[in-house]
């Protein structure tokens, strides 16, 4: 080839990476990361301004209602104030529920490592605290994963520190689902059992609370046998530990 003659222009190779892609997807991936820390952070300053909000203000819903009215589900719901709850059912989710309620500060770590340990794949079925299953109910997602777990735990920490265990009694109990569209305490005695929440029996109430894990199965209006034993159970174990419920008694304070 005469020395004047120029060579042909080299083709790169197939494989060869695209400079302008690469650069097109390192910038959609930072504005990704950046609107989704924008995100996290806007969801907890709502949370944060949410929860100090809700030591005064009664929650207009929850995240659980809020899917079902989406679903197309009636829902019934009667807000009361926990005077105006039975003792009775107040002891009853206590001791079913959250045992050491009055001396945790929202996450009964024990209890939590415990249900991990007998759990297949690690996830905890079981474990969550009143302060946890509020949270979820009001905030969250019901599906169980690690991630929900991990958001829940801060939470929990944080309504404990903010409400007293008075309030968070009265906000669980007032959120709870105790049936199809049936939400609150007042509702699932009146659904149930034909009567206000403030004259549940030690027996209804213990049925209520047995049902709780899952209100659909367990019919606290009409328990099968599996149910009607877990309620005999609660019931002498609110016998022997009356004073579970000693935090959430009139008087002790906002």
């Amino acid at each position: 080839m005469p020395i004047w003659q120029e060579a042909p222009a080299r083709r790169p190779p197939l494989w060869a990476p695209d400079a302008g892609l690469g650069a097109e997807v390192r910038t959609i991936l930072k504005r990704a990361l950046k609107w989704s820390a924008i995100t996290a952070l806007g969801l907890a300053f709502l949370s944060a301004t949410l929860i100090v909000l809700y030591r005064w203000v009664n929650p207009p819903s929850s995240m659980l209602m809020l899917a079902q009215r989406l679903g197309g589900t009636t829902l019934s719901q009667h807000w009361q104030p926990l005077e105006h709850i039975s003792s009775n059912l107040q002891l009853a989710v206590i001791v079913s529920e959250d045992g050491r309620f009055c001396r945790h500060h929202g996450v009964d770590w024990e209890e939590l490592e415990s249900a991990i340990d007998q759990s297949v794949d690690g996830v905890a079925r079981g474990g969550s605290t009143i302060a946890m299953q509020t949270v979820k109910n009001l905030f969250l997602w019901p599906a169980k994963s690690y991630l929900r777990k991990a958001i829940e735990i801060p939470l929990a920490y944080a309504v404990d520190a903010t409400w007293s265990k008075r309030r968070l009694l009265e906000i669980y109990l007032n959120i709870a689902e105790w049936g199809p569209g049936i939400f609150g305490a007042e509702a699932a005695a009146r659904y149930h059992f034909r009567k206000p929440a403030a004259l549940l029996t030690a027996r209804e109430a213990a049925l209520l609370a047995v049902s709780l894990p899952n209100p659909f199965e367990r019919r606290a209006g009409a328990p099968g046998p599996g149910t009607q034993r877990l309620a005999g159970n609660l019931m002498l174990r609110m016998r022997a530990a009356p004073g579970m419920a000693r935090c959430v008694r009139s008087g002790s304070g906002l």
